[in-house]
């Protein structure tokens, strides 16, 4: 007979796990050469814009292509509020940056909120008219608010240094910010609180009528549920932790420019998401890992080929395979909880002793 795990049990279980994980994310530069951190950090990042993608189009049911516009807007007002106020004189050759802006500072966990705010906001206005189309419409709609932030971003000088992007960006440090090697502790954390936020929303009631729309809106209004009061909790929602992995993308690779978030880059975060399953937030986690590890491993192919982009053929060849036999992703649906570690862990146990008993027996 299974024994169900208690709510009390889960809970020391998940406060055990998130402890440890925070406490290995803050030694990395101990444990793993740079190139393991980096690597480590770019897959927590890829994690947190999946799983906020996925609210949007895989629990939900829309289809966005906007994504990488609210990371861009998180990247850019970390970068502005992390940065001195002497690198942003030095940085701002063309046109000096806004008097207002000269002077802000901020540490980056606050630049990180006050950027998912900002997306947050950015999609609450983009919502209102947009989330009214459905489909295709939604889709060339979601991505044209994208470009048109790219192309803002590349002509507002005065805000964003334009073409030129911002570099000299403060990188991921330890919880103490005060270390010399990247860690992986920031992104972890914000990993964590993601999944955490994500995780208990999509199981209240909020989480069950986006489910109902995602099947089908028609039988979901009939039964009381506001479509486009949930469509756009679920839009808002999603925008601000893309914008707050936008602004630890920017800490990452301590420079930006509006080139890194054309749509190629919503384009390979859907990736991740189709990859790890519609509608799975451990799937995303899962593919988020075989991405950003398998692209850079593949490298090597490039190397050997001497052929530079060879490894995204064959990226897309091993892509084509997991959608032939994986129709619904890696995890579909499901995720992977304490319980069914643990109802897996007692069924491996029983049949070791079965077997164990049946060789005695003979």
């Amino acid at each position: 007979m299974k024994r169900k795990t208690t709510p009390k049990a889960i809970l020391i279980l998940n406060l055990l796990l998130g402890a440890a994980l925070l406490i290995f994310a803050n030694s990395t530069p101990k444990l793993f050469p740079e190139d393991i951190t980096r690597l480590l950090c770019l897959a927590l990042i890829y994690c947190i814009a999946a799983m906020s993608l996925n609210l949007i189009n895989g629990f939900t049911g829309m289809f966005s292509l906007g994504h990488a516009g609210f990371m861009a807007i998180g990247a850019y007002t970390t970068a502005i509020l992390t940065l001195s106020p002497q690198d942003k004189k030095s940085l701002f050759i063309i046109e000096p940056i806004w008097q207002p802006l000269l002077s802000l500072n901020t540490p980056l966990w606050v630049s990180l909120l006050i950027g998912g705010v900002i997306g947050a906001l950015f999609a609450l206005l983009v919502g209102f008219p947009v989330l009214k189309l459905k489909g295709d419409y939604l889709a060339v709609a979601s991505l044209g608010f994208s470009e048109i932030l790219v192309i803002l971003f590349t002509n507002i000088t005065p805000l964003t240094n334009g073409a030129t992007g911002l570099s000299r960006i403060p990188p991921l440090l330890d919880v103490t910010g005060k270390g010399q090697f990247m860690t992986a502790f920031w992104p972890m954390l914000f990993f964590l609180i993601t999944f955490i936020v994500l995780k208990r929303f999509i199981n209240s009631s909020y989480g069950r009528a986006l489910k109902a729309i995602r099947e089908d809106e028609i039988a979901a209004e009939a039964m009381g549920i506001n479509l486009q009061r949930h469509k756009t909790l679920s839009f808002v929602t999603g925008a601000f932790f893309a914008s707050l992995s936008g602004g630890l993308l920017a800490a990452w690779g301590t420079s930006i420019n509006p080139v890194q978030f054309k749509f190629i880059f919503t384009y390979q975060i859907l990736l991740i998401v189709v990859i790890g399953g519609m509608g799975s937030l451990s799937g995303s986690i899962i593919a988020s890992f075989l991405y950003a590890f398998g692209m850079e491993k593949m490298r090597i192919i490039d190397d050997l080929s001497g052929v530079t982009g060879l490894r995204m053929v064959v990226f897309s060849v091993l892509l084509i395979v997991v959608v032939l036999f994986f129709r619904r992703g890696i995890m579909g649906t499901r995720e992977i909880t304490w319980q069914g570690l643990i109802h897996l862990f007692q069924g491996r146990t029983k049949r070791v002793k079965e077997a164990g008993d049946h060789g005695e027996g003979e």
